[in-house]
């Protein structure tokens, strides 16, 4: 049934809901972090928290991570579904339609085909036509699905905001003028609106003329609004990202916030009169290749961990921590409203372990694919791969002996001479568990002949902060002391999926870099926490499904989050890709270790 129309603008001092005084209430929860069977579920416990809005940002890259293939709007990307959904809930919405969003996203959802294209990849988030050529054509596809869903056409969109903390990246004001132009264009009529962090030189770059300004921080909420007072007087407050938890890199520890501080900072603000929206109120998992990363000194990469659970009110798997009881509290006090019970907590599969019993060696599937021959290393996003593994082969001769070196890798290489394995490198900013990771250069010493050299590469998460997005994988150059090597075959495939491994020859479990594969008995579909014990770093697959990638003891992270609706009752296809060495088994957990 079509919803009244709804009318929700910023008024003098406070916002405006049809003409009434209204403090916007609302938790972040992103479609594409959380299996469309779940998004009723996960919406339902947002509304029992107490939140009355709901944003989400919309990921261009989740869409479109192809060039050459149609943007997708089915299952976990039907934004619509999403949308109806949340107010079916009864929930108002934001949405952060991007282009760019950060949101520790690869490429910050920037879609990494635009890196092969030169212009575009030098120009991004600017006014350059060779990129706001590329944003127009996506806007044309996805502001429809938004328009349509609009508080004064029936729906529950409220709110739809212009970029993403653009302050903390540049100050083409006439780039944030066309975005925002091309919202209006076609069709938003709803509160238009920025965000940004809480500092003058960052407010000051992502503002846009009247256009209502809102502030994101997790603490000191009362200097952060001032200052954004001064910006915009006499118009409500509003903390766009109320960072109540925090992310987490592979190689550090696991980020919390104390449950009791946050609350307290939350009912500081809501005390004060100031609207919220609560980042994160559910996180969700950062699946397949999808989690970003960030650069630390020296251009080190930093990458994102699969679990995007952020210590938030809602847990990853759904659960209700004590932050959701402590904020539910609060709001319940400053709003006087009871929140609707929330739904019971999943059930959870047995503990158990299982073995794995077949093998594919990743060579020889390399060995499979049809090469692309070029005289210098070409990057992932030339060869049409989104994440993934490239091969990089060239012929070596020898006798030679010096030191090799990996000219803009990205981001971590197995080198082998003649099949043997010779070294690992990477471009990481630390990691004890994958050695050599924070060099990109070793010794080899070559025998006398023509040999093969092979440099496998596989990436990592790109950058979705700050000057380093547009961050290219693969490799520059490859450098054997001051001469370059040209003259290159290289094999690329594709891990988003598992790339159509059912008809090989599969063997008896090896003990080398490849596919390692199992199937199990589930007799009632339930969510898991799967753990691979003694394994070292890959992706893991339930039933051809990528719940993202594990590594050891780098940690923090130990168990992958499955969740129940990519589980069959019967027989279920566990397959492991690891890059390093095999350990023994699967195991399932009675609750998640995130470190």
């Amino acid at each position: 049934m079509t919803q009244p129309p709804v009318d929700v603008v910023p008024g003098l001092e406070h916002f405006l809901r049809n003409g009434e005084p209204h403090q916007i209430i609302s938790g972040a929860l992103h479609y594409f972090r959380i299996p469309a069977e779940l998004w009723p579920d996960r919406l339902a416990r947002l509304r029992a928290l107490g939140c009355n809005t709901v944003e989400t940002y919309v990921a261009w890259n989740f869409h479109r991570p192809y060039r050459d293939r149609p943007s997708d709007f089915t299952g976990m990307r039907d934004l619509g579904r999403f949308l109806d959904l949340a107010a079916a809930a009864d929930l108002d919405i934001l949405v952060r339609p991007g282009p760019y969003i950060c949101a520790e996203w690869d490429n910050g959802g920037l879609p990494a085909w635009l890196l092969d294209d030169h212009r575009a990849a030098a120009a991004l988030r600017t006014s350059d036509p060779a990129y706001l050529d590329h944003v127009d054509q996506w806007f044309d596809e996805l502001l429809p699905i938004i328009v349509r869903r609009q508080a004064d056409r029936g729906g529950r969109v409220i709110g739809v905001q212009v970029e993403n903390e653009y302050g903390s990246f540049g100050n083409d004001h006439d780039y944030l003028q066309h975005l925002q132009d091309g919202l209006v264009e076609r069709g938003v009529t709803s509160m238009l609106f920025t965000s940004d962090g809480p500092t003058e030189l960052m407010l000051s770059g992502g503002r846009l003329g009247d256009t209502f300004a809102t502030i994101n921080f997790g603490s000191r909420q009362r200097e952060a609004f001032a200052l954004l007072d001064q910006l915009q007087p006499g118009r409500p407050g509003m903390c766009m990202e109320f960072w109540n938890g925090w992310f987490d890199h592979w190689g550090e520890q696991h980020h919390t916030r104390d449950a009791a501080d946050a609350a307290a900072e939350l009912d500081q603000l809501l005390s004060d009169g100031r609207s919220v929206n609560l980042y994160m109120a559910h996180g969700g998992t950062n699946f397949g290749t999808w989690a970003g990363a960030n650069l630390g000194d020296h251009d080190r990469l930093q990458p994102t961990v699969t679990s995007y659970d952020y210590d938030s009110p809602i847990a990853e798997d759904g659960r209700l921590t004590d932050k959701f009881h402590a904020f539910r509290d609060v709001i319940s006090k400053r709003t006087g409203a009871r929140p609707p019970q929330p739904p019971a907590d999943a059930e959870i599969q047995p503990a158990r372990s299982v073995g794995v019993t077949d093998f594919l060696d990743l060579q020889q599937i390399l060995d499979n694919r049809e090469p692309v021959p070029s005289p210098t290393p070409e990057t992932f996003e030339h060869l049409g791969l989104h994440h993934g593994v490239v091969r990089y082969r060239t012929k070596i001769a020898g006798p030679i002996t010096g030191e090799l070196g990996l000219v803009g890798l990205a981001d971590l290489a197995e080198v082998r001479l003649d099949g043997a394995l010779i070294g690992r490198l990477g471009r990481l900013d630390a990691d004890p568990a994958y050695p050599l990771a924070t060099e990109t250069k070793l010794p080899i010493d070559v025998a006398a002949g023509d040999h093969d050299l092979d440099v496998t590469v596989q990436s990592l998460g790109r950058v979705n902060f700050g000057p380093g997005i547009g961050d290219h994988k693969g490799l520059g150059r490859i450098r054997l002391d001051y001469q370059h090597l040209f003259g290159f075959e290289q094999s690329a495939l594709d891990l988003e999926q598992l790339p159509g491994l059912a008809d090989l020859d599969w063997q008896p479990a090896g003990d080398r870099p490849g596919f390692y594969r199992t199937t199990v008995q589930v007799e009632e579909v339930a969510d898991a926490y799967l753990e691979l014990p003694g394994w070292h770093n890959g992706f893991l697959y339930l039933n051809g499904f990528n719940l993202g990638r594990y590594w050891n003891p780098a940690g923090p992270q130990r168990t992958l989050y499955a969740p129940a609706p990519l589980w069959r009752t019967g027989a279920n296809e566990l397959v492991i890709l690891e890059f390093t060495a095999p350990g023994g088994e699967i195991a399932w957990r009675d609750r998640p270790d995130l470190g």
